[in-house]
């Protein structure tokens, strides 16, 4: 799989990732790694994990959740 900004820009290389939103092929220079809070629901209430979760986006989807 290629990446998707690289093929829009006339280019073509290999894709490291998927962002997690919009689902397209990334490469390392494209790549936005950002860091997630995990809850789930327990009983009652809600439990945060103490480690946070890794999630792969494009820069149009970073932008967009700001």
């Amino acid at each position: 799989m290629n990446c998707y900004e690289c093929h829009s820009q006339g280019g073509a290389t290999a894709a490291v990732a998927v962002c997690s939103r919009c689902h397209v092929g990334l490469c390392p220079a494209h790549l936005r790694i950002e860091a997630r809070t995990v809850t789930e629901p327990r009983g009652m209430g809600r439990v945060t994990q103490e480690a946070e979760a890794r999630r792969a986006l494009c820069e149009v989807c970073a932008r967009a959740e700001g």
